[in-house]
């Protein structure tokens, strides 16, 4: 099996917990890897062309939703521009989020607690 790639969406604010996500790809041999284009400044027309081109280049997206991604601009501009290239979307619940802070553009995207199990069945699914 070819090697997957995954863009993780995420606030910056949960920039810590996407860390430790994205840390379990490097703890394991696994047949994928994370790809995510981090900004810590607002976000340009520059970064969005980047964006939507790294987005492009992968089988998958997964949100991380927490309290903070309704207000994240540069995670909700992800997981449009990904509905829009019809790339495979699924949420991962983190830090205690519950189905009541899924963002708008989520609904209708199957979102899971953050389980090894629940990860690895998306990313086989791609």
């Amino acid at each position: 099996m070819a090697n997957k790639r995954v863009f993780v969406a995420f606030a910056i604010e949960d920039e810590t917990t996407k860390i430790l996500f994205t840390g379990q790809a490097k703890n394991a041999k696994v047949p994928y890897e994370f790809v995510d284009m981090s900004v810590k400044e607002p976000f340009d027309e520059k970064w969005k062309t980047n964006c939507r081109s790294r987005i492009k280049g992968c089988d998958g997206v997964i949100a991380l939703i927490s309290k903070n991604s309704k207000k994240a601009e540069g995670e909700l501009w992800e997981i449009d521009c990904a509905k829009e290239e019809k790339i495979p979307l699924m949420g991962i619940y983190i830090k205690e989020a519950t189905y009541s802070d899924k963002p708008d553009n989520m609904y209708g995207v199957a979102c899971k607690e953050w389980t090894w199990d629940n990860v690895k069945e998306f990313i086989e699914s791609l």
